[in-house]
């Protein structure tokens, strides 16, 4: 398990900028953040978690939030790039780094392109992340559709700033997550307030690294997702295409923020970048209840339906799948054809997500679920996840009786068959398997 240090504070002048430092590796790799970013809640978000333990696999990596944003002190105005990179210094400085790679996401390209270009002595290389060199965030380099779809998310997310608006512009796919939408909410009021949001973003569309691009000298790659939400992946061509010796590497997808999709893409390149050498990666694993279901008959039904009744009735089931995951706290992970996967971070809220979900597709659906629950360690593979334990809660699953759900709180739970145990509700029983992984 990587350890990671208590948060602590550098100073510039009267002002404190918080900073945290993950891993003990031989190399130091300072990210440079985006838009926003608080170090506290960063750590709730499990994929910003793994990502964060990743980097620090290899490196001793360092991050921290801006003056006036997160943890770090509340500026009167928003802070020059000259600025942000005294800030730079100032947490270089307080870990007692002489030379780090700069890894710049999003907002942070243009400042760490400035500062590998202004220090290049500090700078060992310099990692670009869906960024851009100016240009109105890269919108230059877009179609004047995309740009007007970028600019009028932006302005609807000032003005309803703390609502979670941040998602539809940087993950549009991800954006009905009910839950996804609350935690961001939370997340965009703790990292900025509706002030400093709106600075932020009037004076990143004011910045312009453009010149500079060919005055860099140090290693550097340049990495873009093809369809990126927020800044056209054009952007990212054009910078790599002017920094000498850049390599661009394109990778596939739309979501903005790299912690989300292919992360582990992302971070072979900053690895190899920066160690010399790709690794890959022992599977992220995360202690995880997952829960599946399937329709009972479903094959039966199909045939006595017909392809269209039946595609219809899976998706009316799939939404309120969607909707009861939500509603327990839990995360939809995908749809198995005639059930679905989620997962929760305890047995008690699958449960009763379980008979909640039941009672509905009884009522509203006249059909009838199994469902499998099981805790153990599971394999985090981008937005899915694997491992044995998802094939033991996929098991438990098969070998189950239909349920009747209720929705209510209330369960027993009982020992039986060794390891499994079973949970009776409204006459139904609903299998669950209860033993920890063991490896």
């Amino acid at each position: 398990m990587l350890g990671v240090a208590p948060i602590a504070y550098a100073k510039h002048g009267e002002v404190s900028i918080g900073y945290q430092v993950v891993g003990h590796g031989p190399v130091d790799v300072l990210m440079v953040p985006g838009f926003i970013s608080n170090l506290d809640l960063q750590w709730t978000f499990p994929e910003i978690n793994a990502m964060y333990r990743r980097l620090g696999s290899f490196s001793r990596f360092i991050i921290f939030d801006k003056p006036g944003t997160g943890i770090s002190d509340p500026i009167a105005h928003v802070a020059t790039l000259e600025e942000r990179m005294e800030h730079v210094h100032a947490v270089l400085d307080a870990v007692g780094s002489r030379r780090a790679a700069l890894f710049g996401f999003s907002e942070g390209g243009p400042m760490s392109v400035l500062f590998a270009a202004t220090y290049p002595e500090r700078v060992s290389a310099l990692a670009l992340y869906a960024s851009y060199p100016g240009k109105d965030l890269g919108l230059g380099f877009a179609t004047p559709e995309y740009a007007e779809r970028v600019r009028s998310g932006a302005q609807a997310m000032l003005e309803h700033w703390g609502e979670g608006r941040l998602l539809d512009l940087s993950m549009p796919r991800l954006a009905d997550s009910a839950l996804l939408r609350q935690g961001q909410g939370l997340f965009e009021r703790a990292a900025a307030s509706p002030v400093m949001a709106r600075g932020m973003l009037s004076a990143a569309r004011q910045l312009d690294v453009s010149d500079i691009l060919p005055t860099i000298r140090v290693p550097t790659v340049v990495i873009h997702r093809t369809d990126d939400a927020l800044v056209p992946v054009e952007a990212g061509r054009w910078m790599a295409g002017q920094i000498p010796g850049a390599r661009f590497v394109e990778l596939p997808g739309d979501i903005h923020a790299p912690w989300f999709g292919d992360m582990d893409a992302i971070i072979d390149e900053v690895e190899e970048l920066v160690t010399g050498v790709r690794r890959g990666h022992d599977p992220d694993r995360a202690l995880a209840t997952v829960l599946f279901t399937d329709i009972v008959d479903s094959t039966r039904r199909a045939a006595r339906l017909g392809d269209r009744a039946w595609r219809e009735l899976l998706e009316r089931h799939d939404a309120l799948a969607r909707g009861q995951v939500d509603r327990f706290r839990g995360r939809y992970v995908k749809s198995t054809g005639d059930g679905m996967l989620a997962t929760f971070d305890g047995p008690a809220r699958a449960i009763r997500c379980a008979q909640a979900l039941a009672a509905a597709t009884a009522e509203q659906l006249n059909v009838r679920l199994r469902a499998g629950v099981h805790t153990g360690e599971c394999e985090l593979i981008g937005e899915d996840v694997g491992g044995l334990a998802v094939h033991i809660g996929a098991r438990v699953a098969d070998l189950g009786p239909a349920i009747a759900g209720d929705g209510c709180p209330g369960r027993s739970m009982q020992r039986h068959e060794g390891d499994a145990g079973f949970a009776r509700r409204g006459g139904g029983i609903l299998r669950t398997h209860r033993r920890a992984d063991r490896g």
